[in-house]
């Protein structure tokens, strides 16, 4: 079973493992995640994956404790196995040469932005990162994303850090200042993504958003990711994760996501 071979504590109730998953890490593109199981009664956890060394045979996971099923990944330690580590799922980011790139991430959406932005520079797009979190403690991958972006702009909700404000803040004052980035990548929170692109749709900007939030058990099977796009009914997990922004029904998403709250933070009852 894979193993835990790293563990460091990023923040208030967010980890990253590295795992022993060599099968995930020969096919893992960006974009792409994994469905974590940590025994025979928990739960599924879709979680991205952040990084692959393809040669150690090793997967990066980012995750913030939010329902019992982090909880309990949470407490293992190094050299624990974890019962199920599936995938590559869903369908890679489109990584391409666009020229200026804006990738805005808001608090654990930090964590699947971070390959996307690697990806893209590494095509020779300008990458201009706009990250944030609601105080300076939650902040994560800071110095991971400056060494490769162009520009990193860092805001707080709370003002502690950066620029005091909202990540879509600063996206709108770029774009009011004239910029005209050819393509805008959000991920985080829903009331985020959906404020980016009302940020970004006067300007007819192509905008992506990355509907991990919305994901159940990452397999199709539960229904939870249903998302309705152009009015079309779609899966996020199994045709997604990534959408066309200004074509999402963000507030259908809203009362959905509402649905499975009483259930996450269900205990797991130890095995009989």
């Amino acid at each position: 079973m894979p193993t835990i071979l790293a563990k460091k504590k990023l923040a208030p109730d967010v980890y990253r493992l590295e795992v022993d998953a060599p099968l995930v890490a020969q096919r893992r593109k960006p974009g792409q995640f994994t469905v974590v199981r940590v025994n025979e009664r928990s739960e599924r956890i879709p979680l991205t994956i952040v990084e692959s060394d393809p040669v150690a045979g090793t997967i990066t996971l980012i995750f913030q404790v939010l329902g019992e099923g982090t909880r309990l990944l949470s407490t293992l330690r190094l050299g624990d196995e974890i019962r199920d580590v599936v995938g590559p799922l869903g369908h890679p980011t489109e990584l391409a040469y666009f020229g200026t790139a804006v990738c805005v991430g808001g608090g654990i959406g930090v964590a699947p932005l971070y390959p996307i932005v690697k990806g893209l520079a590494g095509l020779a797009n300008r990458v201009i990162t706009i990250m944030g979190a609601r105080t300076k403690d939650l902040l994560i991958l800071q110095e991971e994303m400056q060494k490769v972006s162009a520009e990193v702009l860092i805001t707080t909700d709370d003002g502690s850090f950066g620029q005091h404000g909202f990540v879509t803040d600063a996206l709108r004052e770029k774009l009011e200042a004239g910029l005209r980035p050819d393509i805008v990548v959000a991920i985080g929170p829903l009331p985020m993504m959906r404020a980016a692109a009302e940020v970004t749709r006067p300007y007819g900007i192509k905008t992506i958003v990355s509907l991990n939030p919305i994901m159940v058990d990452g397999t199709g099977m539960c229904g939870g990711c249903r998302v309705s796009v152009d009015n079309e009914m779609r899966f996020a997990c199994v045709e997604g994760p990534e959408f066309d922004a200004h074509r999402v029904n963000f507030a259908e998403l809203a009362n959905r996501q509402r649905m499975y709250r009483e259930q996450e933070a269900c205990k797991i009852r130890d095995p009989i």
